[in-house]
């Protein structure tokens, strides 16, 4: 007799503190759901929307963050109150309600107590209220932020995939959990803690719940942002990663239940559309759009204007413990100094503990016609990867990356470290075989930073036709490689995997082709 409680179609239920956007069938309002930090924001949206798309019985769980989704709600009419909060609950939306979330500015908060705070409520509602009013057959959790789900999916039955984006944690004591509305005792087994329990007891009293490692633990598959950032962190790199984080994904990796999945980046950076810079171009007449962009850009930061000259940018925040600003503030001097002749610029739109040490060595040479550093201001980031020739990436790891494929996009082409995400995603360039997007050195290390830089400007000396013709390309494969259709095929395929059944009624060719003209339809209406 067959089970007439469970739907036809699989249903996946995606739980994520932050979305980008909804497609506008799956509820009232879901254009105006936008709450973003980062790229878990960006991958979410696109899953969503290509699932959507298809017609799969996909479901999102997300806090109800009121001021963020629409500022203006409280100057809406009583019809359109009410139709907010009449249609909502019968969609595929479902928000997890509580006072913390409504009056947010932001979707993550810099203080951990509060962090942690705002993350137990919000697995409380979508364990204590979503999933039983959804009953998913699949659950898709992301990061430390909604890694006690995974073990209550366990131990009810449920399939659940969790995606690790970034490798930090906390710990929480199972009374904190308990506390904040969470019958812990229900799945406390499944938990990874920091030391062994003798029993529930002395787990709640004594022994810390480790967040990360028990989201890696208790699901049944897992993946990370990057392919290589997997290997490596299995193979023992980066003593910055946790010992029970690795511990954990070495298991799932030994156990053949894991993945690397790039992100890619959001869809609004593309120079025939992007509002911020001073002229829109496309491949076809990208030389004279960057050139109008950098004059732009040069003039606004008060550079030297020269539409000959190199302009390297600096994209991310300046943290000496991951991005390697230290590597540029080494050869900083050495590197202007050098090309002075070329006038080689460096503009760095970015905030971080480093920002002083670049002042410092800008002021006391004199550098301001050729290097400036600004706070970070979207809209100037955006001018920045239109008017740059190529962008400085030397991270010490990255689990994924996006800067390194948003600037191939622009026609500015990536300096990086050979490692996670950039490893991945950038090919050294050669010229003769028509390879590659970018320069990429092995060793960290100022010597080989510079090394690549010089490489870089190599590349720049070659006649106009030959750059031309290798930027056009780079920006053509780029176009078509980080794209959120990739994304949403990797994704789709392992939740086919996990649950041994098509998520809707096509053979793998036609729904590949249904992400492809569903996702790119949706993303043209955001």
């Amino acid at each position: 007799m067959s089970d007439n409680s469970k739907p036809a179609k699989p249903r996946i239920l995606i739980v994520t503190p932050e979305i980008t956007y909804l497609p506008s069938g799956m509820g009232n309002m879901a254009q105006r759901m936008s709450a973003k930090a980062g790229g878990l924001a960006d991958v979410s949206a696109s899953l969503v929307s290509a699932l959507f798309e298809l017609g799969a019985d996909v479901h999102v769980a997300m806090p109800n963050y009121r001021r963020m989704f629409q500022g203006d709600i409280f100057n809406l009419h009583e019809k359109e109150l009410r139709k907010y909060h009449e249609v909502l609950p019968e969609a595929h939306i479902h928000l997890a309600e509580d006072r913390i979330f409504y009056y947010r500015e932001q979707v993550y908060s810099n203080r951990a107590e509060e962090a942690l705070r705002i993350a137990l409520i919000f697995q409380r509602e979508v364990i204590n209220h979503i999933i039983p009013r959804v009953m998913p057959d699949l659950v898709h959790c992301n990061d430390w932020m909604t890694a006690l789900i995974p073990a209550m999916a366990r131990r009810r039955g449920i399939k659940s995939l969790f995606t690790v984006h970034n490798i930090h944690t906390l710990k929480v004591s199972l009374a904190q959990v308990e506390e904040a509305g969470i019958d812990a005792a229900e799945f406390w087994m499944n938990l990874y803690f920091s030391g062994a329990p003798c029993n529930y007891d002395h787990a709640r009293s004594q022994v810390p719940v480790d967040l990360l490692a028990s989201g890696i633990f208790s699901a049944h598959y897992i993946n990370t942002v990057s392919p290589r950032f997997l290997w490596e962190i299995v193979e023992g790199w980066h003593s910055v990663v946790p010992d029970s984080v690795r511990a954990e994904l070495r298991a799932k990796y030994v156990a053949g239940c894991s993945a690397g999945i790039l992100n890619a980046p959001d869809v609004s950076y593309n120079p025939a559309t992007d509002d911020a810079l001073t002229q829109k171009f496309t491949v076809a007449n990208f030389p004279e759009g960057k050139a109008a962009n950098k004059l732009g850009l040069q003039r606004e930061l008060q550079l030297k204007e020269d539409p000959n000259a190199p302009i390297f940018f600096w994209p991310s925040r300046l943290d000496p413990v991951q991005k390697g600003p230290q590597l540029l503030t080494e050869i900083l001097h050495s590197l202007v100094s050098d090309y002075w002749d070329r006038d080689l610029q460096v503009v760095i739109v970015a905030n971080g503990p480093h920002q002083h040490w670049i002042d410092k060595i800008v002021c006391a040479f004199d550098l301001r016609e050729r290097v400036a550093i600004v706070d970070f201001e979207e809209r100037l980031s955006r001018l920045a990867y239109a008017a740059s020739d190529f962008m400085l990436m030397p991270s010490l790891f990255e689990p994924c990356g996006l800067p390194q494929m948003t600037a191939p996009l622009y026609g500015s082409l990536p300096v990086v470290h050979s490692t996670g995400g950039l490893y991945d995603t950038i090919q050294h360039l050669d010229v003769d075989d028509s390879t590659g997007n970018g320069f990429r050195f092995d060793h960290y290390n100022a010597g080989a930073f510079r090394w690549a830089i010089d490489r870089a400007m190599e590349f720049y000396a070659l006649p106009s036709e030959i750059r031309e013709r290798e930027i056009r390309r780079v920006m053509i494969e780029s176009e078509q490689q980080f794209s959120h259709k990739e994304v949403a095929r990797r994704y789709i395929n392992i939740y086919e995997e996990m649950l041994a059944r098509p998520l809707v009624e096509k053979e793998s060719g036609e729904v590949i082709k249904a992400i492809a003209e569903g996702l790119s339809e949706s993303l043209a209406e955001v």
